[in-house]
């Protein structure tokens, strides 16, 4: 039986965002990638929910470009087709003023859909039209849960003050954080014991945490996701990718099985209050069969018991005994024809104010 999303988040919640389609797809193309996503669903029962990003690039003046069509239309086909709850992201930014938050808020509650990833603009230097993300929450949240939903937001580990800008964001009404694309547990899990500190000392129950993942398969995947702003670091690249071939993606599988283990120790060694889960992300649509292998290896993880103590210690030790990096020539910014559009739910220089 599917679980509530509210009721998952408290309990090691798996989400799966696959990649919506493009604004010119087909009616056939859109029906055959939704029938994908729903037969990967049949065969990995555990998810509980799932997420549908706003793709979307920003001119120089911060005017967007929607490279997908409405994200309600493909998550109210995946709702109706799956029975789960599935979160919508909007770019409040971009909206004309506080009020064209409430109505979208507000239309999208009578399309079905309860839960929604508020993002905000690019760029901290550009006065976009549309309020500030913790305003923004302030606007949506009563209007979700009036619906039995609610409103997350982005956290990007690797951002210095991201722990108190969770904290804010929590107090006007964040329900959740989905993280940028992590590959690494030293920033996620720091930002944790951040996070999780800050909410004790002001008596506030922490939001859920859904570390982001997804499979890297090539050199191109790797500069996509750096391009984004994720943090890769060059040893777990290595590790991924030498030698680059079919194997890429399955050893990409193993390293996400091994953050989730190593950061679930580690919550469990510290007793960290902060709620965690998975939100597993479909790079593109060819990545369909590693994000599959990805969610279903996390899946099987999930509900086991965290390993603590001597075990969640040498889990470290393999880690730090990975070879440093060496220098290596960084991989140029993926072209137009190389790369996915960019995602709201993972833009590397956003602003998120």
């Amino acid at each position: 039986m599917v679980r509530p999303f509210a009721a998952a988040l408290r309990s090691q919640a798996l989400v799966f965002s696959p990649v919506p389609p493009p604004s010119r797809a087909s009616p056939a193309r859109i029906a055959a990638g939704l029938a994908e996503t729903l037969a990967v669903l049949d065969r990995v029962p555990r998810v509980d929910a799932l997420g549908v990003p706003e793709l979307v690039d920003e001119n120089h003046d911060g005017r967007p470009y929607y490279r997908s069509a409405d994200p309600r239309a493909f998550a109210g086909a995946l709702a109706q087709g799956s029975g789960r709850d599935v979160l919508v992201t909007k770019v409040v930014a971009h909206l004309a003023s506080g009020e064209a938050v409430a109505a979208w808020a507000e239309e999208t509650v009578r399309l079905g859909l309860r839960h929604a990833v508020l993002v905000g603009g690019s760029s901290r230097y550009i006065p976009y039209p549309g309020p500030p993300v913790t305003e923004a929450n302030a606007v949506v949240g009563p209007i979700l849960a009036g619906a039995g939903g609610l409103v997350g937001n982005i956290a990007i580990p690797q951002r210095t003050g991201e722990a108190h800008r969770m904290l804010a964001k929590t107090r006007a009404g964040a329900g959740f954080f989905t993280t940028q694309l992590v590959f690494g547990p030293t920033a996620v899990t720091e930002l944790l014991r951040r996070y999780d500190r800050l909410c004790r000392e002001a008596a506030l129950v922490p939001a859920t945490v859904l570390v982001s993942v997804a499979p890297v398969a090539d050199e191109t995947d790797a500069a996509f996701v750096r391009w984004l702003g994720a943090d890769l670091p060059d040893e777990v690249e290595r590790e991924i990718l030498e030698p680059e071939g079919p194997d890429s993606g399955l050893r990409s599988v193993r390293n996400a099985r091994e953050l989730w283990a190593t950061l679930r120790a580690t919550i469990a060694d510290e007793r960290l209050s902060v709620p965690v889960g998975v939100n597993v992300e479909q790079l593109t649509g060819r990545h369909l069969p590693f994000a599959e292998r990805l969610l279903a290896a996390v899946a099987s993880e999930l509900d086991r018991p965290a390993a603590t103590g001597a075990s969640a210690a040498a889990g470290q030790r393999l880690l730090a005994e990975r070879q440093p990096p060496v220098p290596r020539v960084r991989t140029a910014r993926p072209s137009e024809s190389q790369r996915r559009p960019s995602s709201s739910t993972s833009p590397p220089w956003s602003s998120e104010t």
